[in-house]
């Protein structure tokens, strides 16, 4: 086990920020840790590296107590966080020199990680930039690439796709499954659900500084009542349809809002049938007619009352 974390609490003033919360991380994993803005992740992370204090619990990474002062276990870490941390006063290819430097001392040994990063990153072309002249994507690989090229067994990244294109969001995400093919344990927090959904194999949903539910995507998927949301393209149905269709076995909801019917159906029952058999003899004149299986969106919806986003 790489991470082992246990009754983890931390308190601003009358703030409890994390509340007893507690997970593993396994050797191998791409350990999504998802919550909305104020979950609670970002401090856990802080506190996982022993960059912030915390009022109770243990952290174990590597098998070995973590503390400030955990010299040999930090350096088999790489850091990824949410702001991007270079130095404006150095190029691109300096900037990669510098931070790999900070845990491989030897010259020709960090010559040649700089190397590699610099092309696992997509920089080639860039590295005799300064920062300031990099596009929002570009700053944010080189950012991953000053915090893996030093090779770390475990990396940890905080939402590093914030405010990123989709074509530099697709390169990041890309990268980190190659770097966990190449062996690195990695801990990926975010508000992104598709992220999640891409790259995670487990999922820690946390929200309010504790720990919801864990589990692959469709084992949490599994929780939930809702199997299918099928949605219609129509025009507003009467209070009597809607109170009609509700009705029907295993529909859960179904509201209408800007020209959709979103209905929410449970286990066990041919649910698209049962709504196009619905809309036939209530003779409902729709448009498009489309069903989708649950995101992680409606999981944590359905656990928690609230979207990830919020």
């Amino acid at each position: 086990m790489v991470v082992r974390v246990k009754n983890l609490v931390k308190r601003y003033g009358d703030l409890l920020a994390l509340d007893h919360l507690s997970f593993s991380v396994n050797d191998g994993e791409v350990f999504g840790l998802l919550g909305p803005n104020g979950s609670g992740k970002t401090t856990a992370i802080n506190c996982l590296l022993s960059l912030l204090d915390y009022d109770k619990g243990t952290i174990e990474i590597f098998g070995q107590p973590m503390a400030p002062d955990a010299y040999h276990i930090k350096r088999d870490i790489g850091i990824v966080m949410q702001n991007v941390a270079v130095y404006n006063e150095l190029t691109v290819r300096e900037n990669i020199d510098y931070f790999c430097g900070l845990y491989v001392p030897d010259k020709k040994s960090r010559k040649e990680l700089v190397a590699e990063a610099i092309e696992f990153a997509g920089l080639t072309e860039f590295i005799d930039y300064y920062p300031q002249k990099l596009s929002g994507g570009l700053l944010r690989r080189l950012n991953i690439a000053c915090g893996i090229a030093h090779k770390p067994k475990l990396i940890i990244m905080d939402e590093p796709t914030v405010a990123v294109d989709p074509q530099s969001r697709n390169k990041i995400l890309e990268g980190i499954m190659a770097l966990n093919r190449q062996g690195a344990t990695v801990i990926y927090t975010t508000h992104y659900m598709e992220e999640v959904e891409q790259i995670c194999s487990r999922i820690l949903i946390i929200d309010k500084g504790r720990a919801i539910a864990t589990g692959t995507k469709e084992e949490l998927k599994a929780m939930i009542t809702m199997e299918e949301k099928i949605t219609v393209e129509t025009h507003p149905l009467t209070r009597e349809q809607l109170a009609r269709l509700r009705s029907l076995p295993h529909i859960l909801s179904a509201e209408y809002q800007g020209g959709l019917l979103v209905i929410k159906s449970g286990r066990g029952g041919h649910n698209l049938e049962i709504v196009l058999d619905f809309i036939r003899k209530e003779k409902i004149h729709c448009g498009k007619i489309y069903s989708e299986l649950p995101t992680l969106n409606d999981v944590f919806l359905e656990i928690t009352g609230k979207h990830l986003r919020d």
